[in-house]
């Protein structure tokens, strides 16, 4: 009955606009190659306005002295239009005009500056913080240039690798309910993807009777903050070792898997119910994982780029150069990230070692504060080949969810510049 109703419906709705409904006909293949045409225009200006930005940071960075005590009061975007008990404008705050604008979802904004956001775990002071704030303020210009040029963009920004985040139009950022902001532009996608080329990834755990308590905490968030750095253009899987090798995946066994949200959500949920026992055999864990990226590659398969090892463990005791001579050297195609977890730094060295021969960065992982930072380094290391060979394509991102700025499914235009 429902149908019917709805079915008759609108047939009234057609009947009483059938004397000024018309019918014309049109050419399909003209109106797609005249779609096609705008989606290039459109899509062109926005490459172009990145591309303007890193050249002007470029050039901003080429012509700046980096100096150890320089002082400067950039825009903090958490303390603008802030007064102390006194009434006095906050350090690194002062007044910042903001305007409803219908453009940017009605939200605040100053169109005529950009303003800095520092995650609260990253000192508002630091030197490098303060030399990028200096050096990027010849960003605002290009920013509002860009927006004179093409009305339609939204949103403008520059991503340090030092933890600050120039957003163009200048925005008041709210915190937490605990006054916290843990958004770190380091971490968001667009930032990973234009940072690092599509990877292979075999994370490697040790789950022996030493990695108990809190080193398995850490252990766990370590993988868990890998998998964030990890996008639909990567593949991945989770091996876990002690007495023998098993995969956190039995399904994916010998295998990598597309690092699409669902499959990093599935193993996060594999990776919290790992538990401890017996004694780690780093030497078999290792010889597994180099002949999953070595399947992997002889069958064309996976991202067909870079090749990588995240070895997470408190220690290393087997003799394990043999494992490398045999599959890795001299070649080293695949780099291995060593991450020694917790305080005790016996086997430090061996675990170095590990890294340093094999292309690929060592870090200590001693307390869950340290996860985020030294999780990073592993992107810095994989962007070095494509600065150093000029290597700047552009990255399109896919749509995504974003609580930032508040616009529904936005997708960015990134580019990688070589910014000291």
């Amino acid at each position: 009955l429902l149908l019917i109703l709805t079915t008759v419906s609108v047939v009234k709705k057609y009947k009483d606009v059938e004397a000024v409904v018309k019918i014309e006909e049109v050419d399909g293949e003209e109106l797609v190659k005249k779609f096609a045409e705008e989606m290039e225009e459109m899509l062109g200006r926005k490459m172009k306005s990145v591309k303007r930005l890193a050249e002007a940071a470029e050039d901003a960075d080429l012509y700046h002295e980096y100096n150890e005590t320089l002082e400067f009061e950039y825009f903090n975007s958490m303390l603008i239009n802030k007064v102390d008990e006194d009434g006095n404008p906050l350090s690194l705050g002062g007044e910042f005009a903001l305007e409803k604008n219908e453009h940017f979802n009605k939200l605040p904004v100053n169109t005529q500056l950009s303003n800095i956001q520092v995650p609260t775990n990253v000192y508002n002071r630091d030197t490098d913080i303060v030399n990028g704030a200096y050096m990027s303020e010849a960003l605002n210009d290009v920013f509002i240039d860009n927006f004179k040029k093409d009305p339609t963009l939204t949103w403008q920004y520059f991503g340090s690798a030092t933890g600050f985040f120039r957003l163009y139009p200048g925005i008041q950022w709210i915190p937490d309910e605990n006054g916290v902001v843990t958004f770190d532009c380091r971490n968001r996608n667009w930032y990973i993807q234009a940072a690092s080329s599509p990877k292979d990834v075999v994370i490697v755990v040790d789950v022996s009777g030493s990695m108990k308590g809190l080193r398995l905490t850490i252990a766990k968030h370590t993988i868990n903050t890998i998998l964030d750095t990890l996008g639909e253009n990567d593949f991945v899987n989770i091996i876990a070792y002690s007495d023998y090798v098993r995969y956190v995946e039995p399904c994916f066994k010998g295998t990598l898997v597309q690092a699409d949200l669902d499959n990093r959500e599935h193993f996060k949920l594999l990776v919290d119910e790992l538990h401890v026992k017996g004694e780690g055999k780093v030497k078999i864990a290792m010889k597994e994982s180099f002949k999953i990226l070595n399947e992997v590659a002889a069958l064309g398969q996976g991202s067909l780029c870079n090749q990588a090892i995240m070895l997470i463990t408190d220690g290393a005791m087997e003799d394990f150069q043999d494992v490398f001579e045999e599959f890795n050297w001299p070649e080293r195609r695949v780099r291995v990230f060593t991450y020694l977890i917790g305080r005790e730094m016996t086997f430090a060295d061996n675990v170095k070692w590990i890294a340093c021969n094999n292309k690929g960065y060592y870090t200590h992982v001693s307390t869950l504060a340290d996860v985020q930072e030294n999780v990073m380094e592993y992107l810095h290391v994989l962007s070095r080949p494509m600065v150093i060979n000029h290597d700047h394509d552009i990255i399109w991102t896919e749509a995504y969810m974003d609580s930032v700025v508040s616009l529904p499914l936005p997708i960015s235009v990134c580019l990688l510049r070589n910014i000291h």
